[in-house]
């Protein structure tokens, strides 16, 4: 008797096979993802999302499902996109100005030191903040590095093996996903960054307007 045509494929095929027998839960498997990343504030991982599914199913057929899913939102307000993270939707930007009308809020303002001090983090790290303060070429405020650890953009990721074992600060993906970036790779121009930020946050901490700008080089 033959074997089963599943044993006698390769394993990258036999998941293919298992995958066309469930043709029929792909459809729900698809709504449940979208209802899922409409739901969530948060970016979903492939591995968040996997676990949706009732049957074991591979990254590749993840992906090319929500592949599926952003080309089915290509015409309307929102996008589905990859942050690094995971995927979750957003207003398209052009769209911002009108969704502004339902909540006017003055947009965020940030003072040139949170900003250099942010972008020397984001293109030289990790650093110390001595690192930091000779690049600036003034003393940088502690107040600035714990705002911007409040606001889940920078954190402490160990010390260096130097007299006083500074902290090394690096960015966060908390950082990359209010970018809108897969990694840092995909970092902006400098000149870019605080654009990019007044754009995309919403909400700023209080401390972070009132840094003062009197020590920026």
């Amino acid at each position: 008797m033959s074997e089963p045509v599943e044993q006698s494929l390769p394993s990258d095929q036999v998941t293919a096979v298992a995958e066309t027998e469930h043709a029929v839960d792909t459809v729900q498997l698809l709504r449940i993802f979208e209802a899922a990343l409409l739901t969530t504030q948060e970016p979903l991982s492939i591995a968040e999302l996997k676990r949706l599914s009732d049957i074991p199913v591979e990254t590749k057929f993840v992906e090319e499902l929500l592949q599926k899913l952003a080309d089915k939102y290509a015409d309307s307000g929102i996008e589905l996109n990859r942050v690094a993270s995971g995927w979750r939707f957003r207003a398209r930007p052009e769209m911002q100005q009108h969704l502004d009308k339902l909540d006017p809020q003055k947009p965020p303002r940030y003072s040139r030191a949170v900003l250099e001090t942010l972008a020397i983090i984001a293109y030289r790290q990790p650093v110390t903040r001595g690192d930091i303060e000779d690049i600036r070429g003034v003393a940088v405020s502690s107040q600035v590095l714990k705002t911007l650890e409040a606001r889940g953009w920078i954190e402490s990721i160990g010390t260096r093996d130097t007299p006083g074992k500074p902290a090394l600060y690096a960015t966060t993906p908390q950082f990359m996903d209010d970018l809108n970036l897969r990694s840092l790779q995909e970092l902006p121009a400098l000149e870019e960054m605080g654009t990019l930020l007044e754009a995309g946050i919403a909400e700023e901490p209080a401390a972070m307007e009132a840094e003062p700008e009197a020590n920026a080089a």
